[in-house]
């Protein structure tokens, strides 16, 4: 029995009905360990789509959502800039936390949720949840095995020409919140402190290419939008273990890259993009060849989390999403801004503690939960 005296499924809502809702309801209503009861969007009609689309009984406000008591965990499905403001108004009627990445966008928001969460005894976990496939998670156990000896540095890359020439509404992808690091750079900063731990301080560099752009698809194209952050960041982290990672994030490329390796002592081990789930990985060890390490296990999308949230709660043990990491994550990309401003190193201050590796053969699609 978990430490809310509950068993059986968890009870899920979701705020938040955009283009994202669709990968999470996707997955969450097909997962037999979550029951997804409610959507609520400040477009009711956007809700009421979603909710007949994917079979969820009830639709409406926010408010009505918060008032169902069979409502365990709230899945925070809007935009950056509320993430914490929404969050903090779940945790304040007694609900869990999912919620989309960043957890907030400055550290004082992310304090306040947090300590609220802490206060009131419930959980805030956030995404990515993407190091939870088999890729970040095989890479981890090779790593821990010593495949490459002592994991020294990484390389990271992230670049694309960026979002607007797909996304139907773009705008918020390029201003407060967002851009290449808070809004890709979160799957990258989190696989990396999975694999090194935290971090110690940072140096950066940013710019922004081009001051506005144009939307490039959809019923808004053709029009233009205003760029209120970097669009190209490139950021030296180094770990309280002494390792070091060079990193780019960017919105400025015409050649789409996405690069991820760590270097250790005895050979180097490429790893899979960390904004999926699964890919190969390619270990480099002594004289060897090359060796294609093709994983496997989890391969769903968004949502995972919110599965091992649940059973976590359930369970009464910490999560793996935890919002102490989220929590890191947004710390050392604020930080990482704060260096490109200032032209200096900026030490990190939080700190957070990893937690173990799943055991193999975990499944989110797997009925754990019985009544």
């Amino acid at each position: 029995m978990s430490e809310s005296g509950k068993t059986g499924p968890v009870g899920v809502g979701v705020i938040g009905a955009g283009n994202i809702s669709t990968q999470y309801l996707t997955n969450l209503t097909a997962f037999p360990d979550v029951e997804v009861r409610f959507i609520a969007d400040l477009i009711p009609e956007a809700a009421q789509a979603q909710a007949e689309k994917f079979g969820i009984p009830a639709h409406g406000t926010v408010e009505e959502l918060l008032a169902d008591p069979e409502i365990e965990i709230v899945v925070n499905l809007t935009i950056p800039k509320v993430h914490a403001e929404v969050a903090l108004q779940a945790v304040e009627a007694g609900k869990n936390v999912w919620t989309e990445k960043p957890i907030a966008l400055d550290r004082e928001s992310g304090k306040r949720l947090l300590a609220a969460a802490e206060a009131a005894g419930l959980r805030v976990a956030c995404a990515p949840d993407t190091f939870l496939g088999a890729g970040i998670q095989t890479a981890r156990r090779l790593l821990q095995e010593g495949a490459i000896g002592k994991p020294q540095t990484a390389l990271t890359l992230m670049q694309q020409p960026g979002p607007e020439s797909w996304h139907p509404n773009p705008a918020f992808l390029f201003q407060e919140g967002a851009g290449p690091l808070f809004d890709v750079g979160p799957y990258y900063v989190t696989a990396l402190i999975q694999l090194f731990g935290p971090v110690k301080r940072v140096a950066a560099v940013a710019s922004t290419a081009k001051p506005v752009r144009t939307i490039g698809s959809g019923p808004l194209a053709g029009q233009n939008f205003d760029v209120t952050v970097p669009s190209h960041v490139t950021a030296v982290f180094e770990f309280e273990s002494g390792q070091t990672s060079q990193s780019i994030f960017s919105f400025d490329s015409r050649i789409p890259r996405t690069l991820f390796e760590v270097t250790g002592v005895d050979g180097a081990l490429e790893l899979n993009d960390p904004n999926m789930f699964v890919g190969d990985l390619v270990l480099h060890a002594g004289a060897d060849e090359p060796k294609t390490i093709t994983v496997e296990g989890e391969r769903a999308a968004r949502g995972t989390g919110v599965v091992e949230l649940a059973r976590a709660i359930r369970a009464g043990v910490p999560e793996r999403a935890s919002g102490e990491q989220a929590y890191h994550a947004l710390d050392i990309m604020v930080s990482t801004i704060e260096a490109a401003e200032r032209g200096e190193w900026i030490d990190v201050v939080s700190t957070f503690t990893p937690t173990p590796v799943l055991p193999e053969g975990w499944d989110p699609a797997e009925a754990t939960l019985t009544r």
